[in-house]
């Protein structure tokens, strides 16, 4: 199956340099279980809730804060963050060649399949299978979606696998571990015998599709049995609240409408004619105005203001 390139970039060292798209080696098959609300079977979701007072507060009143001592934070405003990303420099830069079995398994994380483009193939492979022959691996140091990582650069059957480490403060000593030291338990040859031959009668070879999550397989199992007698629920999306805009072009369909009455256009809505009514009033008082006698200070003239008190 043809996987997304996530970026291209190159192998680097010394002067050799391969050209390269990185692609995703590993998939999530987990259960996705969905909150749900068991009286309405509607969808729960996640919203940003300040732990104190437990009401909802929006994006743009949260700032990022790293924890420094007891309730005492260092905010961070977000181009101070940005600065520090490190530069994306689309390389996987090889530092050091080391053995193999050096590099324990505490420290693999994420792999990353390689493959060669743009006439890198030969090169590709001649680093490969170097690789393979020496029993080396490339320590190099890579930048993916704005963070830096160690990686092991290694060979693995006809591809190169570019296995992503933690960093040595992120895997924690075992020192603190109450561990048995080497020969300091008395085991008898005859114990060592046995477990020995325990080992060898349970040895195999390595075939992956030899083991399932059995947790997955029950729950996708009853699902399927559960569906298959009808038994599901059916849940509705909640619909998404119109935007502002459309406020907007609804108040703008208003007011179009309302100056094409006035031009002696169509007949204005229900909302718009009960707009008329005060005019129809300001109009009739205008008439009956007409129609008294003038007052004693004159027809022309206005009638004093009222001095403020």
């Amino acid at each position: 199956m043809a996987t997304r390139v996530l970026w291209k970039g190159a192998i680097s060292f010394g002067l050799v340099h391969i050209p390269v798209g990185l692609h995703t080696a590993t998939s999530e098959q987990g259960i996705d279980f969905d909150w749900l609300d068991k009286r309405t079977m509607d969808p729960v979701g996640y919203k940003r809730v300040n732990k104190r007072t437990g009401k909802e507060i929006s994006r743009e009143h949260i700032v990022k804060g790293v924890q420094t001592g007891d309730g005492e934070y260092v905010v961070l405003s977000k181009e101070e963050i940005e600065a520090a990303f490190p530069k994306t420099t689309q390389t996987i830069e090889i530092e050091r060649f080391v053995a193999a079995d050096e590099i324990p398994f505490s420290y693999l994380e994420r792999p990353y399949y390689l493959a060669p483009i743009n006439k890198g193939a030969k090169v590709y492979a001649l680093l490969r299978e170097t690789l393979h022959e020496s029993g080396k691996v490339g320590l190099a140091t890579v930048v993916i979606q704005t963070k830096q990582h160690l990686a092991a650069l290694m060979p693995c059957g006809p591809a190169l696998v570019l296995n992503l480490l933690r960093w040595g403060d992120e895997v924690k000593p075992v020192d603190a571990l109450d561990l048995p030291k080497t020969g300091s338990q008395k085991i008898s040859p005859a114990e060592r015998k046995m477990a020995r031959q325990l080992v060898e009668e349970m040895s195999g070879e390595w075939n992956p599709d030899d083991f399932q999550d059995e947790f997955r397989e029950q729950v996708m199992a009853l699902v399927q049995a559960k569906r298959d007698a009808g038994d599901t629920q059916t849940v509705l999306q909640p619909e998404e609240s119109a935007p502002e805009s459309a406020e907007v072009i609804d108040l703008t369909a208003l007011l179009q409408r309302s100056l094409g009455s006035k031009g002696g256009g169509q007949a204005p809505s229900r909302k718009t004619r009960s707009t008329k009514a005060p005019a129809r009033k300001a109009a009739a008082k205008k008439a009956a105005a007409k129609a008294k006698p003038a007052s004693k200070t004159g027809a022309g003239t206005a009638a004093p203001k009222r001095k403020a008190a």
